[in-house]
């Protein structure tokens, strides 16, 4: 027997159930709130762990989706350091850590995503370091501040950012990467090259093409060895080794799973009203006519808002074009929506020799994701002809012309 009620639940403590929690006051409900999860902090960003709150620019509470004080002012229940334990869809309860029960009316499941441990051997070394929350950030930092060299694990979003940013602070940095050149799985080998310039302009070393094998150290981390047979000392190590979507509770509430928790176009998993968001959300996207899981600071937040849309009987399908963001230090900053699962040519636009340009990524003659290095213009023209499924096999030539009107293709 439920000890008590509340009209909706949102389990998980991150940007999705954060932004679901404010918009459904925005909207106008009524009923009472709860927001449940495991970290200790309230619902935050975690782009600046790796940018501005690594490099000590930024404080904690910057990060907050809302501020402390906005969930008792607006009467949503925060709770912290708390865990749903499990799941009733059919009996519509929950139970929290510590044995409460709780029957609700519609739910928000946005658990996130767990970053991928590399098990190899040292691992249990100290000095080696994964990056999720701010306390990881803070460990990071402690220890970039006492290091010489500190090696970057992964080439893509995480291990470039961080590379930047500790370089930025005087540390020197290497990356040790599987794809031969950094940021080259998301956006091909060509504008890749150009990122991992940028980097090694500023002294970051890449070793593209290169596998971890094992961390060397007697209790502390003092090189990295891959498989290949390089041995990079170093005084700490970043993995940046991508995540998974933490399906644990869902599976257990006997949701369907792929790759992720199930949802439909509208968000709402195989359970009716109980709806998914951010890195756990597997949806059937109507732009793309695929399902899609999407890790990014803006598609947990624009999820977040819909899922509280529909709770309250919407009933819309979600068609936001994702969009991406990063910055490396204030070095580069890049833009980008999509994403691209493949594509078969790519048009430049643009001054790629004076940062900025854009990338177009085409597949059968349509736009399937664009790349923008300070041309956000270029941007909102290819969210809409991604949208559209506008066909450009015949504006080519615009597209790579930097002085042609772009808002005139495809209307």
């Amino acid at each position: 027997m439920a000890e008590r009620q509340v009209d909706f639940l949102l389990v998980g403590g991150g940007m999705a159930s954060g932004h679901c929690a404010a918009e459904l006051r925005k909207r106008g409900a009524e009923g009472s709130i709860l927001l449940a999860g495991r970290e200790p902090e309230p619902p935050y960003e975690r782009p600046p762990l790796s940018k501005e709150y690594l490099r000590g620019d930024s404080e904690r509470a910057g990060a907050h989706v809302n501020p402390l004080a906005w969930y008792e002012e607006n009467g949503v229940e925060l709770r912290t350091g708390t865990n749903v334990m499990s799941l009733d869809p059919q009996a519509r309860t929950a139970k929290l850590q510590g044995g409460e029960e709780v029957a609700f009316g519609k739910a928000l499941v946005a658990t996130g995503a767990m970053v991928n441990i590399l098990r190899v051997e040292g691992a249990e070394n100290e000095g080696v370091h994964y990056l999720r929350a701010f306390g990881n950030s803070d460990a990071i930092r402690a220890d970039a501040a006492a290091a010489e060299h500190v090696v970057l694990v992964g080439g893509s979003y995480i291990g470039a950012e961080v590379a930047a940013s500790l370089t930025a602070g005087g540390t020197r940095c290497t990356i040790v990467t599987m794809e031969d050149v950094a940021l080259s799985r998301t956006f091909g080998e060509d504008a890749g090259r150009w990122f991992q310039e940028q980097l090694e302009a500023r002294g970051v070393t890449v070793h593209g093409g290169e596998e971890l094998e094992a961390y060397e150290g007697d209790g502390r981390v003092n090189a990295v060895l891959t498989k290949s047979g390089l041995a990079i000392e170093c005084d700490a190590v970043v993995v940046g080794a991508g995540v998974r979507p933490d399906t644990m509770l869902a599976e257990r509430a006997g949701l369907e799973t792929s790759n992720g928790i199930a949802c439909n176009s509208k968000l709402e998993t195989s359970a009716q009203g109980i709806y998914a968001a951010g890195d756990c959300c597997s949806y059937e996207s109507v732009v793309h006519g695929r399902r899609l899981r999407v890790e990014h600071w803006d598609v947990a937040m624009q999820q977040g808002m819909h899922a509280a849309a529909n709770m309250l009987g919407a009933g819309e399908d979600y068609r936001v074009v994702p969009y991406f963001f990063s910055d490396l230090a204030d070095w580069a900053s890049l833009e980008y929506v999509g994403p691209a699962a493949e594509w078969d040519e790519e048009l430049w636009r643009g001054d790629r020799d004076g940062g900025e340009f854009s990338v177009w990524y085409l597949k059968d003659g349509r736009v399937a994701g664009c790349l923008s290095v300070e041309r956000p213009e270029d941007l909102a023209e290819a969210r809409r002809m991604l949208a559209g499924k506008v066909d450009v096999s015949g504006a080519r030539g615009a597209i790579a012309d930097a002085d042609s009107d772009l808002a005139s293709i495809g209307v």
